[in-house]
């Protein structure tokens, strides 16, 4: 038999077995646009989901990696548009969190001071003994290699456009309708003439070429151990329709940033299966 205080403890209990599942939930948000659920926003967002992130299985990554640091590379680009997005920390960190996730032991240059900023100059500089002379400090002492992607490339290499406009198709349909000789071959005329010439339509898409390189360099004696190249193509579409007034459009493509850390994947895959 049950006393009271004990069926207080079995209710609680089983108040906190029911809430566990809710407790550890991933959060979940609202959407205040003013178009969720239309027709405008489930384009969008279909579009918006061949760019969300996407982790790599990387071969290797139930064995575990040396030390590595990742030091900002070097952006060879003069396009402003990248440039501005762009910077070699971003990038810098997109090779920490994938290192990381193909299990390599990475030492997060936040947490390093000013140790491995005098080690990057050192090493851009050219001066290797300096350079080695950094990594022999603090947690420095445990890297292996340090590892750096470089972007050398970043060019819009095709564009195409095509489209239709009817105005003209509709002047001819009125024309032909104005030599019927009826009055009911001329308003058949204009009112066709009006509906074809109405009709609007676009199609436009430009294609980039961005490409990465990764260095893998000995922290002890700052020469280099290995080399990879990759690159990806980035599409950029616009498409428009209008007919009787009524129109519609949509616009997308893979942004720089999620370009970038695409490129940091591959690379990622390639140190991983060959230099791990």
């Amino acid at each position: 038999m049950t006393t009271p205080r004990l069926q207080a403890i079995l209710a609680t209990g089983a108040a906190f077995a029911l809430a566990a599942p809710l407790a550890f939930a991933q959060p979940t948000f609202g959407n205040p646009s003013p178009t969720a659920g239309g027709s405008t926003s489930q384009k969008a967002n279909q579009s918006a989901d061949q760019a969300l992130y996407q982790s790599i299985d990387y071969p290797n990554r139930g064995k575990k990696g040396p030390a590595v640091v990742v030091i900002p590379g070097e952006i060879k680009s003069n396009n402003a548009n990248f440039l501005q997005k762009v910077t070699a920390n971003n990038i810098a960190d997109f090779g920490e969190v994938e290192l990381s996730n193909a299990n390599f032991q990475v030492l997060e240059r936040s947490n390093l001071g000013s140790a491995l900023r005098e080690f990057e100059l050192a090493y851009n500089l050219g001066d290797p003994d300096q350079a080695r002379k950094m990594l022999r400090i603090g947690k420095l002492k445990t890297t292996k290699y340090v590892v750096k992607f470089d972007i050398l490339k970043t060019e819009q290499i095709a564009q195409a456009q095509e489209g239709f406009d009817g105005r003209a198709i509709g002047n001819i349909a009125s024309t032909l309708g104005a030599f019927s000789g009826s009055w009911g071959g001329w308003r058949a005329g204009a009112v066709g003439g009006q509906a074809i010439g109405s009709v609007q339509t676009n199609e436009a898409t430009s294609v980039w070429i961005v490409g990465m390189r990764y260095k893998i360099i000995n922290a002890e004696t700052t020469e280099q151990v290995a080399t990879g190249y990759t690159e990806e193509k980035m599409e950029i579409g616009a498409t428009s329709t209008s007919v009787l007034g009524v129109s519609q459009g949509q616009k997308g493509g893979v942004g720089l940033d999620t370009m970038v850390q695409r490129l940091v994947q591959k690379a990622v895959w390639d140190i991983d299966t060959k230099y791990k």
